[in-house]
């Protein structure tokens, strides 16, 4: 870790109902001054075009770290990409679990700590597996509210179709996951890579928190007190 220049700006693009705000956590753990923009959706529910201006997806979060030793501001987005950039550079060891026990174990295959590869697996896990249900679960509830009124009793039922056929199997399957995981957390967790908050339980805060609150105790047999652990993790 190199510690940056005291001339170093760092700047937090914010989207209200985003992914952005476990980037503007990580940056409080890290003790990072930084500036913040924040940026409210249309009423098309996307984010507006001034996004776009700072990185072609327009997507929240983007953050910029201006240094004097460069030209122009260096543009990150993708919250995992930026999540590890930032560790990397600003101190953050003490969010990421050590790789492996001892110093000679180093490089060798299945010698990892079990913080450590559960750390890895949920940085990757957040957006490849949980996320993508609970966009798709996003999208579903606006098939029941955007179409004319006299269509929307259709575009409700085939809602609730993708949910019963899809959706909600895949969300219990998770949770079970989730809930069997922090059962089974080094030293007891409470986190799901062990005794400490990591990056990646900060990564795994919006989809957890976002699922429990739309999800549990909404579909039939999803209650909060099946799964008391993720619902703690959550709180």
């Amino acid at each position: 870790m190199v510690a940056p220049n005291k001339n170093t700006v760092v700047t937090l693009y914010w989207l209200e109902e985003s992914r952005a705000h476990r980037i503007l956590w990580l940056l409080e753990e890290l003790n990072i001054p930084y500036e913040l923009q924040t940026f409210k959706r249309g009423l098309d529910n996307l984010a507006p075009k001034a996004l776009r201006d700072i990185h072609p997806l327009g997507k929240s979060p983007i953050v910029t770290i201006s240094c004097p030793n460069s030209e122009s501001p260096l543009v990150l987005a993708e919250s995992g990409f930026v999540a590890e950039y930032l560790c990397d550079h600003f101190g953050g060891e003490h969010l990421i679990p050590k790789r492996f026990a001892d110093a000679g174990e180093d490089g060798k295959v299945g010698d990892e700590t079990e913080e450590w590869l559960r750390y890895r697996y949920y940085m990757h896990y957040t957006e490849g597996s949980l996320m993508p249900n609970l966009v798709m679960k996003f999208v579903t509830n606006m098939l029941r509210t955007a179409p004319p009124v006299l269509v929307r009793g259709l575009f409700s039922f085939v809602a609730s179709k993708i949910e019963q056929n899809f959706l909600d199997r895949n969300f219990v399957h998770h949770f079970d996951f989730l809930e069997n995981q922090l059962r089974s957390a080094p030293g007891g967790g409470p986190f799901l890579t062990g005794q400490r908050l990591t990056t990646a339980d900060i990564l795994m805060s919006y989809p957890v928190i976002e699922s429990m609150t739309r999800v549990v105790g909404v579909q039939k047999g999803m209650k909060a007190d099946r799964y008391p652990l993720l619902s703690a993790y959550a709180a």
